[in-house]
């Protein structure tokens, strides 16, 4: 079975040769790919070619296996099934200045974060380049509104699927398609030293986000495997070189997990850790950094606990007051499992009993 919402318009045009169709096919079909039709819905298709596609495609979008809806603002969870029976998430986001999905970009995460739900089970597959585009044609058809900004921050690590996420994301901006701006999307990753270093070389102007999450190795390396294969000076310098050759500033992620990374010592090592990696001769003077503390989500068995609302604000302040921006990341969905991984690890512990 093919996989059409992975396919560019050359490469339908090639599959749609193969089945005797004319080239100008291509461009009907990956409009209505990216419209969110099914392939019976596609009206201006002889109704031979919609038979052909049913019988020899995959079905092109993720369904809705579980929805929630936050009361408090509006924030919507997908649990969302693909079409092998996997399952992952997407979380639909309101902003003043529009419309975000947070996507997964695999299912379940090799990683293995100890404060992540998103790990437990390890890595099952990657998802192809049209399972990510599927779930923000799904998500839209399902809220009825357009969605203006993607974060891959869901389940998996995006560059661990290195491939599929630049094509998804060359898809995504395709302005035949979805047609959401490169700038207008943000890529998570906990490290993946030599994928930085590649991304870099792609000349796509995404926003590089680096869950950091500790300012020294000791503790990295207790909650973050990935910090023994690339300890924090590599990855930073890492960080260094991408701004120098893109000129995109880098964000930093960090949890703020209570007792553990979250004092103002904590703060004071980390705004001193990122001022002297970004004090190099080829980067400007003031190279903006700036750190987006996220107040730990509690998931049962990983034993960690977030602190107060106050504590995470006095850890921005010690920040700002040694020169690091930072923002304290508002908690949409709070009533919901708006986290990551922790509606489809309920759903796996129910399928189970």
């Amino acid at each position: 079975m093919t996989d059409l919402v992975s396919m560019t318009k050359e490469e339908l045009a090639a599959f749609l040769a193969a089945a005797g169709q004319p080239r100008f096919r291509a461009g009907q079909v990956f409009t209505w790919l990216h419209r969110g039709a099914e392939f019976s819905e596609m009206t201006n298709l002889p109704a031979s070619l919609r038979d052909y596609l049913t019988e020899h495609c995959l079905p092109p979008y993720p369904t809705v296996a579980r929805k929630q809806v936050s009361a408090l603002d509006g924030t919507v969870k997908y649990l969302f099934r693909l079409h092998d029976g996997a399952h992952i998430e997407s979380v639909f986001m309101r902003y003043h200045h529009g419309n975000t999905l947070c996507i997964s970009s695999q299912v379940g995460c090799r990683m293995g974060c100890r404060f992540c739900a998103s790990t437990i089970g390890g890595k099952v597959r990657d998802l192809t380049a049209g399972e990510m585009l599927g779930q923000v044609i799904a998500a839209e058809r399902d809220v009825g509104e357009r969605i203006s900004g993607i974060v891959l921050m869901g389940i998996g690590e995006p560059l661990d699927n290195y491939e599929n996420v630049l094509r998804f994301l060359r898809l995504l901006s395709d302005p035949d398609g979805v047609h959401i701006g490169y700038r207008h999307i943000s890529l998570s990753t906990c490290g993946i030293v030599p994928r930085i270093r590649d991304l870099a070389q792609e000349n796509l102007p995404i926003t590089l986000s680096v869950s950091l999450h500790a300012a020294t190795d000791e503790k990295r390396d207790a909650i973050m495997p990935i910090n023994r294969r690339y300890p924090i000076a590599e990855l930073l310098r890492a960080c260094g070189d991408y701004f120098a050759a893109t000129g995109r500033r880098i964000s930093f992620e960090y949890t703020l997990i209570a007792g553990q990374n979250d004092t103002p010592q904590d703060a004071a090592a980390l705004a001193t850790l990122l001022r002297r990696a970004f004090d190099r001769p080829d980067l400007p003077k003031a190279a903006p950094i700036h750190v987006n503390l996220i107040r730990v989500n509690e998931v049962a068995g990983t034993g960690f606990r977030h602190g107060t609302k106050e504590s995470a604000a006095a850890f921005a302040r010690e920040l700002e007051k040694r020169g690091v921006t930072a923002t304290v990341r508002r908690r949409l969905g709070a009533d919901i499992d708006a986290a990551c991984g922790q509606l489809r690890k309920k759903y796996n512990e129910e399928a189970d009993d």
